[in-house]
């Protein structure tokens, strides 16, 4: 009898462990997702970009390196040589860690502080008057992984 219930118990609890593997079974940008966004910007379809897998740390400016690589992204340069992101025909909003920022804040940003950039197409919420022209958030990387990456 002890043996049936160990046997029906070892029985239980592999199940269990198939299924909780089974879950947690997600493409590494819904990680991303999860991990860095919040509120409007975890809800908003867009394409997100996992940095630590990308070679960008020849570009000055984010921006640089995002031109070409999203569909309907244009960059243009003012005569004072701010880059003014563009989707579709209408300027993006640009957030830095779900703070809205100008655009020539991201001069001031390193390319290899930054953990993933999301892309939202379409007309953004969170944005001023709904972002109609979409928007660019970038994420750079938290505290503890900084240290993590440094040990």
């Amino acid at each position: 009898m002890k043996k049936i219930f160990l046997i029906t118990g070892l029985t239980v609890a592999s199940l269990i462990g198939i299924s909780q593997t089974q879950v947690s079974n997600k493409s590494r940008s819904e990680v991303l997702n999860d991990e860095y966004t919040t509120g409007l910007f975890k809800t908003a379809h867009g394409t997100i970009f996992d940095m630590e897998n990308e070679n960008a740390q020849a570009y000055f400016n984010i921006l640089d390196w995002l031109e070409g690589r999203v569909a309907g992204l244009q960059v243009f340069v003012s005569r004072n040589g701010a880059r003014i992101p563009v989707i579709r025909g209408s300027m993006a909003t640009i957030f830095v860690d779900e703070m809205r920022m100008d655009a020539t804040f991201l001069n001031s940003i390193s390319t290899s502080d930054i953990a993933m950039i999301k892309v939202i197409k379409g007309p953004f919420a969170g944005a001023v008057g709904n972002g109609g022209g979409g928007a660019i958030a970038i994420y750079t990387f938290k505290g503890e992984e900084e240290e993590e990456e440094e040990d």
